[in-house]
Order: C-alpha cells, then sequence, then structure tokens
C-alpha cells in the first residue's frame, strides 16, 4: 500500500504526456471543426466598396501654372487640361438592416461617386451620410426599398481580449471576398500615427490593402472593429493589423441616425502622459495615466473638482495609460452621460464624476475670408473657441484667430501660413477676434510684421512692399 501514491502519480504522469501528443480524431465532429457556419452567417454583411473620381491634370510643367508667366504668356499658356478617372477599392460592413454601412474615411476620401457591391453581387449606389477624418471612419447608405439588409450586431469592444480568436473579411487586392484568422495579439495601442483617436484593436490576421474598412469579427459573430491599417514595410501583411475599436464605430453611427454633426464631449483640462521622470517626482509606481497641467475656467474638469497635478488613472472602469486612451475613452462616451474618473491626489485616489458636454462655441466662430493688399490675404480665419478647438483636435484652451484654410498661391500661402497657425499679432496689434483681424489688416502699411504661433513655436515674418 505505501507504493500506491507513487503508482498513481506515474499513472497521472502518463496520461498528462498521453494528453499532450498529437492524437487522431476521433469523432466526425473533431473533424469537421470549422469556422464555415461563422463566415456563412457573416459574410453576407460584408461588403466591396468602389470609389471614383475625376482628376484634372495638364500636360505640361506645373511649372507654368505660375502667376508671372501667366501673367506675360496667358492663362492658356500651360498647355491643355486631362481629364482622367481613378478608381479605388476597399470594404465595408452593414450595420443596421436598412443598409447602413460603416467603412474607413481614406476608403472614400475625395470621391465623386460611390457604388457597393454585396456579396451576393447586388451593386448600389451609395449616399455618404458621415464622414469623419479624425476618426478614419466614415457612415454610407444604400437603400433597398422595405427589403431589408444582412448586417453584423456591433460588439462591446471592452471585452475583447488578447489571444481571443477573430477573423478578418474583406476584399484584399481586388481578389474578391476573403477570410483570415487570428488572435487579438494587442490592445489599446496607441501611438500609431494614423489617426487622432490612436486606440486600435491589433491582431495577426492577415490584412493586405483592400481590406480597409472590413471586418473584425469576434467567435460569437459580432463586430469587433473595422479593420483600417496594416504596419508593412513592403505594402503587404506582415503580422501586424490595426482596428477601430466597435465602441468608437458606435459613437460615430449614433451621430449619423441622428442626423447630426458628430459631437465629441471635451474635458475642460489638459495634461501630458506620465513618464518614467514624472512618476519618480510624484512617488508612482510606474509610468501610467495622465497628469492634469492645466484646468480651464467653468470647464467641466473644474466644475467636477479636477485639479492641478491630478494624476488620471481610470474612467468608467478602464485603464488610463496615455493622452490617447483617455481622448478615446471620453469620446465613446455619450454628451449627458458623466464620466466616472479615477485620479490620484496626493498619494491617494480619489473618484470624480465629470460630466461629457459639448464644448462652446463662444465666441461664435465668425468665419472670414481675408481679401485686400496684406499678407494674410487668402486665408480664410475663425474666431478660436473650445468646441472649434474640439472639432480640429487642438487644446481648448487656446483662444484668438484659427487659420483654417490657405488658398494655393495666395500672399498667405508666400509667407507660410498653415492650416491651424494662431495668428498673434499684426504690426503690433494682438488680435484677439477676427473682428479685430479685419480691423487690424484694414489699414495700408508700407511694410507688415506678423507673427503665428504653430503648436508650440512662434514663428514671425516681415514683408515689405
Amino acid at each position: 500500500m505505501r507504493f500506491w501514491p507513487v503508482a498513481l502519480l506515474a499513472a497521472c504522469l502518463a496520461a498528462i504526456s498521453a494528453a499532450a501528443q498529437p492524437a487522431v480524431p476521433e469523432s466526425r465532429e473533431q473533424i469537421t471543426l470549422s469556422f464555415a457556419p461563422l463566415v456563412r452567417a457573416a459574410a453576407p454583411a460584408v461588403v466591396n466598396v468602389f470609389t471614383s473620381r475625376l482628376v484634372r491634370q495638364r500636360t505640361v510643367s506645373p511649372l507654368f501654372d505660375d502667376p508671372f508667366f501667366q501673367r506675360f504668356f496667358g492663362e492658356e499658356f500651360g498647355g491643355r487640361e486631362r481629364r482622367r478617372q481613378e478608381n479605388s477599392l476597399g470594404s465595408g460592413v452593414i450595420v443596421r438592416p436598412d443598409g447602413l454601412i460603416v467603412t474607413n474615411h481614406h476608403v472614400i476620401e475625395g470621391a465623386d461617386e460611390v457604388k457597393v457591391v454585396l456579396a451576393d453581387r447586388r451593386e448600389f449606389g451609395a449616399e455618404i451620410v458621415t464622414m469623419d477624418e479624425r476618426t478614419d471612419l466614415a457612415i454610407l447608405r444604400i437603400d433597398n426599398g422595405a427589403e431589408g439588409f444582412p448586417f453584423l450586431e456591433l460588439a462591446n469592444s471592452d471585452e475583447l481580449a488578447v489571444g481571443d480568436l477573430v477573423l478578418a473579411i474583406g476584399n484584399p487586392f481586388g481578389v474578391g471576398q476573403t477570410v483570415t484568422s487570428g488572435i487579438v495579439s494587442a490592445l489599446a495601442r496607441t501611438n500609431v500615427g494614423v489617426t487622432d483617436f490612436n486606440f486600435f484593436i491589433q491582431t495577426d490576421a492577415a490584412i493586405n490593402p483592400g481590406n480597409s474598412g472590413g471586418a473584425l469579427l469576434r467567435m460569437d459573430g459580432k463586430l469587433a472593429g473595422i479593420n483600417t491599417a496594416i504596419f508593412s514595410r513592403s505594402g503587404g501583411d506582415q503580422g501586424i493589423g490595426f482596428a477601430i475599436p466597435a465602441n468608437m464605430v458606435r459613437t460615430v453611427i449614433a451621430s449619423a441616425e441622428s442626423g447630426g454633426s458628430l459631437m465629441r464631449p471635451w474635458l475642460g483640462a489638459r495634461g501630458q502622459d506620465v513618464t518614467s521622470d514624472i512618476a519618480d517626482a510624484l512617488g508612482l509606481d510606474r509610468p501610467a495615466g495622465v497628469v492634469i497641467g492645466q484646468v480651464h475656467a467653468d470647464g467641466p474638469a473644474e466644475r467636477a473638482g479636477l485639479q492641478t497635478g491630478d494624476v488620471v488613472i481610470s474612467m468608467d472602469g478602464q485603464p488610463i495609460y496615455d493622452q490617447d486612451g483617455l481622448r478615446f475613452r471620453l469620446a465613446v462616451g455619450e454628451i449627458g452621460i458623466p464620466a466616472d474618473v479615477t485620479v490620484l491626489r496626493s498619494g491617494r485616489e480619489l473618484a470624480v464624476r465629470i460630466p461629457r458636454e459639448a464644448p462652446p462655441e463662444v465666441p461664435s466662430r465668425d468665419e472670414t475670408a481675408l481679401q485686400g493688399r496684406h499678407p494674410l490675404a487668402g486665408a480664410t480665419v475663425v474666431n478660436l473657441s473650445p468646441a472649434v478647438a474640439v472639432e480640429r483636435g487642438l487644446n481648448a484652451g487656446q483662444t484668438g484667430v484659427l487659420v483654417t484654410q490657405v488658398l494655393s498661391r495666395s500672399p498667405a500661402q508666400r509667407i507660410g501660413l498653415r492650416e491651424h497657425d494662431i495668428i498673434v499679432e499684426v504690426n503690433q496689434v494682438r488680435p484677439q477676434t477676427v473682428a479685430e483681424l479685419r480691423e487690424a489688416v484694414g489699414v495700408p502699411a508700407p511694410r507688415w510684421s506678423v507673427s503665428i504661433r504653430r503648436g508650440d513655436r512662434l514663428l514671425s515674418v516681415t514683408v515689405t512692399g
């Protein structure tokens, strides 16, 4: 009897060893395990998106478009204009039975015409409902009368875990609908540089050109995300693909269904990522979170009690590692529903409830295209309000006059003015509004001195004559 435990242990080890060895399938069910039923149910909701646009091109060097040459030789000297049709291909996903389709913004950007082809080869002209460059998402709509379309239900992308099986469905290289499988290899990927809201699901499911806008599918048949980019040195799949999480997709869909423009809540505070040095200085055990450096007067954060020096470590129960994550968590929440935020203050955790509010457009934007004989002619400017700042991904605490557009070959372009520059000073006048800027450039001067703020830099230029 004293040897019985040893014998039992040996038998268990033998059984474990046998179980770990490759084995021949013992039943028909084991032989026929397949993703086919899942693909069969989901594939009809994944579509091909064809776009076309008319490109105009001169037959000779663009040098002759210069106003100097046109002044002496006439505008026709530049040669004949040639037109050609440019086509592109991507993928999309039907997310509502009435024909609402999600795809990438970059798939349809600049398109004159958009056509959608279903998996059963039916073709439909598509209406562009919403385009949002900052999330790289666009919403299309196709109409089939009273007959509905197959569609995919959106998953809660926060439920994904690294290691989960996923399928990617799209139209790579235009060869036709293709399915690839893989796993979720990372979550909350930031610093990818694809969109303003850098927060992606990373997968090793093969994704190639043409897959953009296609479905990343969970094993329960729900849409986990929209495939949007690949990491590649050759242009082809190298095992790292990125998808926009379904929770961000849901936010853009909600704005499209409401018929309004996409409104994003604002925090009313500015911060920076917690680096190793900042973590050491604050006595934190790890470099994670966002330390608040500025709280805007009468903004949501100030009214909720957020203070300079607070470190935001979670929002709505999800960890915050950096500013991209904070922006994402704020953006996927609905305006009117407060965000439950956890902050570290003097080494203690505090719960703060911050209201999600639409940023105010105060002052009104007063959009103006500047004209006249001055260096800023050809620039379109607006008053910089929190609403304009959030809309364009800028610091909502800034004020002044913002450049939103610069005409080609205009005086403003010649002095190097760019979109998102803030005009700080014109001939020793510091305009705070568009009205004050109009007054400043309306005074003739033999010499112009202009200062602008571009990001964190202050630039100046002087123009004579």
